[in-house]
């Protein structure tokens, strides 16, 4: 029994190593197929084996995702995800393929767990910042209308560019070959350049090989032509040399077309066996092109790059886009379009799975707005390859969705809304009825007052304008026969903000207000205007005046001889409040012009405590040991007058000061006189008397040190005198600003001041 105990114990043991060796063989051929980019090789190895470790089932994971087998790629990631040994980059990949398969929810505890552990990851920076932001990306707003192209196939058939008037793009289709060569990326053939026919209807026709000068043996494409289709770029596998990995990267290469012959590709100085370059976009010159690369010092993946050509024919540096666009991720496939709009995807920013269409808005060679494009031309899978017509009329991209024919196709695409970036300033110019207005010009000004742009509405009487800063921007609508209609719009919170302008039918009778400051006689922006009819006690119109300061309200329902009878407050912080009584009838059809008809009486003067920061006032001369109001001082006064009338709840003291040659007490007496004398000439002339009072303070408020009296006595001369000897006019207080001010009667174009005494209580 011992014996045979032994045995068997010393059989399992030998079955045991054997099957542990014979596991590590298969796992390590399985690696090496994987680091081959043998992917469907690398899976038939390694998923047999019983026992996988973390390391086995995450290579069988990204092969699958590879191969495009999300579903199985996302079974074998969470098995990774939630191993005990699974790191960030595994909560991240595990989140990726969930988007694939539009599990979007629950990839978004994933993505919060991956940027939990690398809070400096710009990918978990955004997609943490903007959770739950695939029900707005999902969301169809009609922009576009996709088809798949007939000419599509089981192969792969991607990366369409403009080529004069024909399509020109990279596939797996087979080509008359002595020897037939196959990827073991993905068993397919290897790339060549195809250039078909475009019809009008965006169908691709009659496609033949593009050059078997260009075309070679291993990967050819995709492409990118100048707009005259002389000079070209192309994307093809390094034949030379291989990494020090063993893996042939992609490399640029140019060709120019002469005498109807692609001359001999030539390599562009920066490419290097150790890493990629690819996908070109050249400008319409051919002078700059965007191209993607994994070149070291970006920001990780494959990042977009540029780089421009010198009249040398030396082309610069390589520069990197910056971290606007590119991401720890990849961004590839870019499309640079006439309008400053680079156009390529990427699995980094914001996206709805696989690779989403972006599109940058450009300016100085920067990227400066990123928008995703939206379904439906992205979705789970890949979406790449996006070009667009110069009209921005439509254009072509690639994907490998589902309802494809095969693998990548190739897909058209109406665009009818233009790509524009920043918010939208949208809405309708109509009339009070609600009648949709045509042939209204609307403007649009910037917080500045400076036009940013002006739109001609059409029969939907719409408009739509696209700003790239948060401003609190004003429109206003103008149409002829029609008062002016206006608007507000806040970019700073929203998107889109709608705002519509609302004109009114012109009668042919109108107010017309203007608000200006005192001194200059130039319009005030920001005063709060309220308009009352006196004979409804309806508020007639109420505002805040704009730069300009001008006003017009039509005048519905009257007519000629008609009274007019409004009660127009005025408020501006910073500002005397002011309230006029408006008496007017019309004798003649057209603009009732309040501010010609009052003269000045819409003005309004900054806050200040002494009058005479408002009005200029000479000094109130009096014959000597007099206090009788002389005809010299009586025009000064009346200056005082004006402005309490102007001002009907000012209060004033009047007060009147000596020098100190005289004793003290006559010196008191004679400015007590002077001053009652003076507010008693200005309370016989002003709306409630009451409003002003005088006192006089003798000698007690001098300007200088020419005192006359105490131990030390000062010599001035009598110009230093003269500056004590004075009469000062102290506003106290502007009341309730309740009080009428001005009243005019204008039935025969003249003034009629009436003054209205209110008492004090």
């Amino acid at each position: 029994m011992k014996l045979n105990t032994l045995i068997n114990y010393t059989l399992a043991v030998s079955l045991l190593a054997s099957t542990a060796i014979a596991q590590t063989r298969t796992i390590k051929k399985g690696t090496k197929y994987y680091n081959n980019y043998s992917y469907s090789k690398a899976i038939k190895k390694l998923e047999p084996l019983t026992e996988k470790s973390t390391e086995v089932n995450r290579k069988l994971a990204d092969s699958y995702m590879r191969l495009g087998n999300v579903e199985k790629a996302e079974s074998y990631y969470a098995t990774v995800a939630n191993a005990p040994d699974a790191t960030p980059a595994d909560a991240y990949n595990y989140f990726y393929v969930l988007r694939s398969v539009g599990k979007y929810t629950e990839s978004e505890t994933w993505i919060k767990k991956f940027h939990s552990n690398i809070a400096t990851d710009s990918r978990g920076i955004e997609y943490t910042n903007n959770i739950g932001s695939f029900t707005k990306l999902k969301t169809d707003e009609g922009r576009f209308k996709i088809k798949n192209l007939e000419m599509n196939s089981a192969q792969q058939e991607f990366g369409a560019t403009y080529y004069n008037k024909q399509i020109v793009y990279a596939s797996t289709q087979r080509v008359v070959q002595s020897q037939v060569r196959t990827w073991n990326g993905n068993d397919k053939n290897f790339l060549n350049m195809y250039v078909a026919d475009r019809a009008t209807d965006n169908e691709l026709l009659k496609s033949v090989e593009f050059s078997k000068s260009i075309n070679k043996k291993y990967h050819e494409g995709p492409a990118s032509f100048s707009t005259d289709g002389k000079f070209m770029v192309f994307t093809r596998d390094n034949y030379e040399n291989k990494s020090s990995d063993g893996v042939k990267k992609l490399q640029l290469f140019s060709s120019e077309l002469k005498e109807d012959k692609w001359t001999k590709p030539e390599a562009f100085t920066f490419n290097n066996k150790e890493y990629s370059t690819g996908h070109p976009s050249l400008t319409a010159d051919g002078k700059t092109m965007y191209f993607a690369s994994d070149m070291p010092g970006g920001k990780g993946g494959a990042d977009l790059y540029k780089t421009t050509r010198g009249t040398d024919g030396v082309w610069t540096a390589p520069e990197n886009l910056g971290t606007k666009i590119n991401t720890e991720g990849n961004e590839i496939f870019p499309s640079i379009h006439k309008d400053g709009l680079l156009f390529f995807a990427s699995n980094g920013h914001v996206g709805l799975g696989g690779l989403d269409v972006f599109v940058a808005q450009l300016k100085d060679g920067k990227a400066i707005k990123l928008q995703n494009v939206g379904t439906p031309i992205n979705g789970t899978k890949d979406d790449f390859a996006f070009i667009l017509d110069d009209d921005q009329k439509g254009g072509y991209f690639s994907s490998n969705r589902t309802d494809g024919k095969g693998d990548d196709d190739i897909y058209s695409y109406s665009l009818f809304k233009p790509f524009k970036f920043g918010k939208q300033i949208k809405g309708v110019a109509k009339d009070k009825t609600g009648t949709l207005l045509a042939n209204t010009k609307v403007n649009l000004y910037d917080g500045k007052g400076k036009v940013v742009e002006t739109i001609v509405t059409s029969a939907d009487g719409a408009y739509l304008f696209n700003v790239d800063d948060d401003d609190v921007y004003k429109l206003d609508g103008v149409k002829d026969k029609y008062f002016e209609g206006k608007n507000t719009a806040d970019t700073k919170d929203k998107d889109v903000i709608e705002a519509d302008v609302i004109l009114e039918k012109d009668p042919g009778n109108a107010l017309c207000l203007l608000v200006t400051e005192g001194k200059t006689g130039a319009p005030v922006e920001g005063v709060k205007v309220k308009v009352t009819d006196l004979k409804t006690g309806e508020i007639f119109i109420q505002y805040v005046t704009t730069t300009t300061g001008i006003e017009l309200k039509a005048l519905i329902g009257k007519k000629l001889n008609d009274q007019l009878t409004y009660k127009i407050e005025l408020v501006k912080e910073g500002y005397f409040p002011k309230v006029v009584t408006f008496n007017h009838t019309i004798i003649k059809p057209g603009v009732v012009n309040v501010h010609e008809l009052m003269s000045g009486s819409l003005s309004m003067d900054k806050e200040v405590k002494d009058l005479r920061d408002l009005v200029v006032i000479n000094d109130i001369r009096f014959d000597v040991n007099k206090f009788n109001i002389r005809p010299d001082a009586a025009i000064e006064l009346d200056k005082v007058v004006e402005v309490m009338n102007k001002y009907a709840g000012m209060e004033v003291e009047l007060g009147a000061h000596t020098d100190c040659r005289a004793p003290i007490k006559y010196n008191e007496t004679l400015s007590d006189k002077r001053a009652k004398a003076s507010a008693a000439y200005i309370k016989a002339k002003i709306s409630n008397p009451l409003r002003i009072y005088g006192k006089g303070y003798g000698e007690s408020v001098l300007l200088n040190d020419c005192a006359c009296e105490g131990k030390v006595k000062f010599t001035c001369t009598e110009e230093e005198h003269q500056k004590n000897r004075r009469t000062e006019f102290k506003i106290i207080s502007m009341g309730s600003g309740a009080d009428k001010v001005d009243v005019i009667n204008n039935s025969t174009n003249s003034f009629d001041k009436k003054l209205e005494v209110k008492k004090k209580k």
